[in-house]
């Protein structure tokens, strides 16, 4: 495997367990530690995409409290509003 993969696969999960809010620690670090390792570059890149968006507007669109931006609302977020349905 691709050492910056590697690096980038630890920033994401540093991350997602880091994230300001404990809701959000619970749900993007629990996601993190579930399918990380499966996900494949697109899919890492679209996460972390999503993670350079406000702790609350991420929380909100993943609870479906307010309505993704059309631009964010890819696979990713649907994979992230799954295991959020699935706790």
């Amino acid at each position: 495997m691709d050492a910056r993969f590697d690096a980038k696969r630890k920033r994401v999960l540093f991350r997602c367990r880091h994230m300001g809010t404990a809701e959000n620690d619970f749900l993007f670090g629990g996601f993190c530690e579930r399918y990380l390792d499966g996900l494949n570059a697109e899919q890492l890149d679209a996460l972390e995409t999503l993670l350079l968006e406000s702790d609350n507007d991420l929380f909100n669109w993943v609870v479906e409290k307010e309505p993704v931006p059309r631009d964010l609302d890819g696979d990713m977020m649907k994979m992230l509003k799954t295991y959020r349905k699935d706790l």
